[in-house]
């Protein structure tokens, strides 16, 4: 079910608007914006995070990243350094084929990343990353068992309005469902208001689209 609900939001376009409704207008990725524009992705995630000033753990866990995988880095303390930059981007965008990249941390090289229009949701840009030494002190293992419980194996869908994440308990078939339903009533909206030349208070709020 899972390729199934990616298939229907690649093939249909399902914007992040619509997905966020269908969550009941949850699953906000936060602080993860587009870095350039025009890009529509999505995919299963692959999580890996930065700690202690340190990208060391990341570059140990980007070496598995699966073919058209949204990779998911996680800001456990960066600082407000970047975590990565056009080495690592071109890596996982160009040998590994992931989709994209999403990021609560900011990133380098921006000249680089946006002159190659690569598909990459960040918080911002900073000169100044991360060091690549192993980090001296060990984050708690239940933070990052919960945060890779979290995100590992669920579905982002990204575009030039953020991240939103379909979390694994919702990958089935009634999502599926609501998902297709959303996508016939955006059709009704906006018939209603072309074609019937019905107001949106109309259409939104008394909804005589049912009518």
């Amino acid at each position: 079910m899972k390729n199934k609900i990616i298939e229907l939001i690649k093939r249909n376009r399902i914007s992040t608007t619509e997905v966020a409704d269908c969550l009941g207008k949850k699953g906000l990725f936060k602080n993860a914006f587009p870095l350039n524009k025009s890009h529509f992705k999505v995919g299963v995630i692959h999580y890996t995070f930065i700690d202690s000033q340190s990208n060391w753990n990341m570059h140990k866990d980007i070496q598995n990243v699966s073919e058209n995988s949204i990779v998911l880095v996680d800001d456990l303390g960066t600082h407000g350094r970047a975590s990565f930059g056009e080495l690592v981007s071109k890596y996982l965008l160009l040998y590994r084929q992931s989709a994209g990249i999403i990021t609560n941390t900011k990133v380098r090289d921006a000249h680089s990343l946006v002159k190659e229009n690569y598909p990459i949701w960040c918080r911002g840009t900073n000169p100044i990353g991360c060091f690549n030494t192993k980090p001296l002190k060990q984050i708690d293992s239940k933070v990052i068992r919960k945060r890779r419980d979290k995100f590992d194996g669920a579905v982002a869908v990204c575009d030039d309005s953020g991240v939103i994440i379909i979390k694994k308990k919702f990958l089935n078939e009634t999502f599926f469902n609501k998902l297709v339903e959303m996508e016939n009533l955006e059709d009704k909206w906006f018939d209603c208001m072309d074609r019937l030349k019905m107001n949106t208070f109309d259409i939104v709020c008394k909804k005589k689209y049912k009518e």
